[in-house]
């Protein structure tokens, strides 16, 4: 190599002669003429491939790309004008190491010029010779000069005769562990490994102690054989917590050779890069002039052309030690093109061709740095599992885009398959702005915006890397991960659409899975009917109704001498009792008998409430018809419904107009009464079911939720004055007939003479009625006390339909109140005639009967308040989840839910808010005093976080504070979903089930259980077994280091697997004997993959 120190004008000439005498020599192949390239391959894949396409594309190159039996799918192989495949019948990363394959690929197909791009074969001086030896051109430096810098002893050694400090290290490559002892016992620990043929943290490992040595000497060596071919390593001393800086140098033909400045790249784990930074912040100008000067001198030294890098440590002194020198395209090469505005392919393309740098326009006094860039490489790993790789489908991507943002991938794309083969990286993210905090705001942006489901990534920890203030003030060294642990304190993203997807997918393929747990059979035998009497059915109350109206109607009421009774038989007793499940058919069959025998009753409930969910969701019958052929039935007893206020009898506000036209067609298909009710009380809501039901003509019955105690002194967010003030309102707004609803059953006798008597006084002319529930036991007693305070109608179910979470019983009360003041004027033997149909009828529904799971009410009502129906639905779920044992937790969370969201007034909807925060609270092991501590950062069910927003109305006492601030209000997520359709089996035993979400294409792959049954698949590890060693991520077994039989101690090393080119050791939990092996070498394992057993 000639060295010109002085250059004067007369010299330049002879100089320029004599240089290219020398270059024609060095290579009888490279000639100085201009020479076009027509046709690039590139030798890789991925994003870094695509990356040459485009710019080959730009200067009108066509483009050839290579790929593995394993990338038949990946986009690098769409995105270029001809793809061959290379490297049949090898292993996935074989196959691009493969040149003898490659160099015929390109042979047969004219290719001009290869490029390398970054890893596999870019820094493999024999694969440059061997394009060079077929009249290839390899884009990248010489042979020689790859063979030099890719031998990372042979480049120490050229560093220190161009006077650049180096860090202490071997002389020559070792062989022997032997060798790594010896440097050791000489300069102590910690020591490195290094690969001697390739970067990229690949056969990189610390040792820090004596014990160590072994195990990481055979894991870099072998690393380092799987990614470059060559297992060759050296060693040096390990500068400890240094900035990693590089410096980009770009060299041509003629010997010129420009810096396009520094990139800090020391935010690394495993020593891999995670985060570059172009230009290194807080970098001394001095040291940065220093960096510079040495990265040219020592590639002028080399006579190095094309792109390359070279890497330094720089200790906490300043003082900077030379690493190598990457004889190739970096990964990060993105963030000096930002800051620089040169684009390095472009640059590598035209050097190649036999341009110089100066015909390019790169003088090194013309580059310039603007601005600030970072890189993110977002990668499919998990940092919550130590960056373990994750491999499977993307179901969802969706990228950051916008202003200031760049993105380099090739398999981010929904539907791509991230496979255990290759590296984990998913898409380089480049941000630019005018500095360092304006980069990382950009950056910030656009992950935020990211969307990946199917496979986890890092983003979450790049995230808390952008917002960490020592990144922000760029004073980071190597050592940042490591000693930020709270770098891993990752927010959980919510994935609400893939989930719902996934669980609307298993439904279509694998049918319904709710559960039922227990095994009852529906009983065989009919009910039988009551003898009916022939001919019309006897007057009723309802023949008062349609002659005097609702006015008249609620002064016959109230003019009524004795006790009226409300039977829920054909509604709330079989909500509260079967899960609403009977049938309009069991319904009909005993309604003649009931207009015939019961002529005198206030009222049938049977409508409303949860009958429109239930007969369409699970019984596919029709609320409508069930009403109309009730009616026609039952032609002299009021019909009586729920109305939810606001919210009819669904559980969300619907339009105003919805909810009149609802009460108008109710009204004329039969409804006589409409109980309204708000959960909450809140008037507006109730107001507006009162007049829609007031204007269809019906009868409004105006219900006040009950709860708490009146009678307690102690207990008076809902005190007699609340009720009394709403009751007056009520009654204000025009209300018919004025109803007490003690959903839960807390209404206690003498809390109902109280109440009841006070209403009484104020109102003496407004008919009372009274609806609870009997899971305490003391329904009756209750009932009969507000019947003698002047309640004129209470609610009561037939004696088989009642008690437990059901009304009191009809029976019951007919017979305490016999030859008294509040005589019903019902036959008892009726009612054992009507009782007798019902318990055989009931025999039918034996699955969803309560008493599957309860066999009795229980007076802890009094402190947890659940309602009767909600009770029952809770015991059944709770049975169903294997959470049975734990029904006295969940009953305990319901009583901290209510407090946590203000003590409610517990009614659907408002009791199905809090049985959801209940069960969120046992099911994640919270108390109450965790909830409210981390409420900022739990993700709530979507009911307890829409009632903080206020889409129920407000509750009496306003929304509990802090709680509600801290609770993240998401307003406008609305998902608006379509099945599309199911596909095939595939041979993992799935389904791919297709959607629309947001009208975007989506796909979820999902198990066929009942398909599976029939396959073989690798048994999994049971977490619950101790002995049972499972893969900790998916991967290829390299070795299987025990044996079966033999003696294993706790952390000892058991096999070793490798996923995207690193290597993991899997060690022992535990000391015992190892039964049984269910791998061997070259295995392919899914994660928690079952690898062996170990029996203590």
């Amino acid at each position: 190599m000639l060295r010109f120190r002085k250059r004067s004008a007369l010299g330049l000439l002879a100089i320029r002669r004599v240089w290219s005498m020398t270059r024609s020599a060095h290579t009888a192949s490279q000639t100085l003429e201009y020479k076009p390239i027509k046709k690039v391959m590139v030798a890789n894949r991925g994003e870094i491939a695509i990356r040459v396409f485009r710019a080959c594309t730009e200067l009108g190159i066509r483009t050839v790309a290579v790929y593995s039996e394993q990338d038949t799918g990946q986009m690098h192989r769409q995105k270029a004008d001809e793809a061959y495949l290379i490297g049949k019948g090898l292993l996935p990363v074989a196959a691009y190491l493969h040149i003898p394959d490659i160099i015929k690929v390109a042979k047969e197909n004219d290719v001009d010029a290869i490029h390398p791009g970054y890893g596999f074969l870019s820094e493999r001086a024999d694969f440059a010779q061997a394009c060079v030896d077929a009249g290839v051109r390899f884009i990248g430096p010489t042979p020689d000069v790859v063979r030099k810098m890719g031998d990372k002893v042979e480049a120490r050694s050229i560093a220190i005769s161009a006077g650049v400090p180096v860090v202490p290290g071997t002389d020559a490559p070792i062989s022997s562990l032997q060798e790594a002892q010896e440097f050791s016992n000489s300069y102590g620990f910690p020591i490195i490994f290094k690969a001697a043929y390739g970067g990229g943290g690949r056969g990189m490992r610390v040792v820090r102690e004596y014990e160590e040595l072994e195990e990481n000497y055979q894991r870099a060596y072998s690393e380092a054989l799987a990614a470059f071919g060559n297992g060759a390593l050296f060693v040096e001393k390990f500068i400890e917590k240094p900035r990693h800086i590089e410096v980009q140098i770009l060299g041509d033909k003629y010997g010129n050779v420009i810096h396009l400045y520094e990139r800090d790249c020391s935010i690394q784990r495993r020593h891999q890069k995670v985060v570059e930074i172009a230009p290194a912040a807080q970098l001394d100008p001095h040291l940065r002039d220093r960096l510079t000067a040495d990265s040219v001198n020592l590639a002028r030294q080399v006579g190095y052309e094309n792109a390359g890098t070279v890497e330094f440590l720089v200790d906490k002194h300043g003082k900077h030690y030379f690493i190598e020198v990457n004889s190739r395209l970096q990964v990060e090469h993105t963030v000096t093109e930002e800051i620089t505005d040169v684009d390095l392919v472009h640059a590598q393309l035209r050097v190649c061709e036999g341009r110089s740098l100066p015909e390019l326009g790169l003088k090194q006094d013309k580059i310039r740095i603007n601005g600030y860039a970072i890189q993110c490489r977002v990668t499919t790993e998990d940092p919550a599992r130590g960056f373990q790789p994750d491999t499977g489908r993307l179901e969802v991507f969706r990228s950051g885009e916008g202003m200031g943002i760049r993105l380099d991938s090739a398999s981010a794309f929904q539907g791509a398959v991230i496979s255990p083969h290759y590296d984990s990286l998913l898409v380089k993210v480049i941000a630019s702005g005018k500095d360092l905090p304006a980069a990382s705001a950009k950056m910030s942006r656009a992950l935020a915006e990211f969307r990946v489901r199917g496979v986890k990534t890092n983003i979450p920890f790049l995230q808390n890397v952008l917002s960490n203030n020592q990144f922000l003030n760029g004073t980071v060294d190597t050592q940042f991960i490591d000693e930020n642990p709270d770098l891993f304190n990752l927010k959980p993203v919510q994935n609400r659409a893939q989930k719902l997807l996934h669980y609307l997918g298993h439904v279509m393929v694998n049918g319904p899975t709710t559960p039922i747990p227990v095994k009852a059979k529906p009983s065989p035998i009919d009910p039988v009917i009551p003898p009916v009497p022939l001919g019309e059915p006897p007057v009723g109350f309802r023949d008062v109704l349609l002659r005097e109206g609702p006015d008249g109607f609620a002064k016959a009421v109230r003019a009524h001498q004795g006790l009226l009774l409300m039977d829920t038989t054909f509604r709330d007793a079989h909500q509260s009792l079967l899960a609403t499940r009977v049938r309009t058919h069991d319904l009909k069959r005993i309604a003649p008998f009931v207009a015939h025998s019961f002529n005198n009753l206030f009222s049938v409930e049977n409508w409303g409430g949860a009958t429109f969910d239930v007969a369409m969701r699970f019984l596919c019958e029709c609320p409508w018809k069930r009403l109309q052929e009730l009616r026609a039935l039952m032609p002299n007893v009021p019909f009586q419904m729920l109305l939810r206020g606001a919210n009819a009898v669904g559980y969300t506000n619907y339009p105003d107009n919805a909810v009149f036209k609802f009460c108008e067609v109710a009204k004329e298909n039969g409804m006589d009464i409409f109980r309204v009710f708000d959960s909450l009380n809140y008037l507006p809501n109730m107001l507006l079911g009162m007049e829609a039901a007031g204007a269809a003509g019906g009868v409004v019955e105006a219900a006040i939720s009950y709860t708490g105690d009146v009678s307690d002194p102690t207990r008076q967010k809902y005190s007699l004055d609340y009720y009394l003030k709403l009751a007056d309102e009520l009654v204000k707004a025009g209300t018919h007939i004025l109803c007490i609803k003690d959903m839960a059953g807390l209404l206690k006798p003498d809390s109902g003479r109280l109440l009841v008597g006070a209403l009484r006084d104020r109102f003496p002319n407004v008919p009372i009625h009274v609806h609870t529930h009997d899971t305490a036991g003391a329904g009756v007693a209750a009932m009969l006390a507000c019947a003698e305070a002047g309640a004129d109608i209470v609610d009561v179910a037939v004696d088989s339909m009642a008690g437990m979470t059901s009304q009191p019983s009809m029976g019951a009360i007919v017979a305490c109140t016999k030859g008294t003041k509040l005589n019903t004027g019902i036959s008892l033997e009726k009612v054992f005639d009507y009782s007798e149909y019902w318990e055989v009828t009931r025999g039918l529904y034996a699955p969803f009967d309560c008493t599957a799971t309860m066999k009795s009410g229980n007076a802890d009502v009094y402190e947890n308040e659940i309602p009767g129906g909600q009770y029952t639905n809770l015991h059944f779920q709770a049975h169903s989840m294997g959470l049975g044992n734990k029904f006295k937790e969940v009953k305990k969370a319901y009583a901290e839910a209510n407090k946590l969201l203000g003590d409610l007034i517990k009614v659907t909807p408002s009791s199905k808010i809090v049985g959801d925060l209940a069960q969120f609270m046992v099911q994640n092991s919270l108390t109450r005093a965790e909830v409210e501590e981390r409420a900022d950062e739990l993700s709530f069910p979507l009911s307890v976080v829409e009632f903080l927003q206020g889409h129920i109305g407000i509750p009496h006492g306003g929304f509990p504070e802090p709680f509600r601030s801290k609770v993240e209000l998401e307003r406008g997520k609305t998902l608006h979903i379509k099945a599309l359709a199911l596909g095939d089996l595939n041979k993992a035993g799935q389904r791919e089930v297709f959607f629309e979400l947001n009208g975007q294409l989506r796909s979820v792959l999902v198990k066929d259980t009942v398909a599976m049954k029939e396959m073989h698949f690798h048994p999994k590890a049971l977490k619950d077994v101790r002995g049972q060693i499972g893969a900790p991520m998916p991967g290829k077994v390299v070795e299987v280091k025990v044996k079966q039989g033999q003696q294993v101690e706790k952390g000892q090393p058991l096999c070793v697997l490798s996923a995207m080119k690193m290597e993991t050791v899997v060690n022992s939990p535990l000391s015992g004997t190892v039964a049984k092996i269910y791998v061997t070498a070259d295995s392919t394992l899914e994660g928690d993959d079952l690898i062996l057993e170990i029996t203590e």
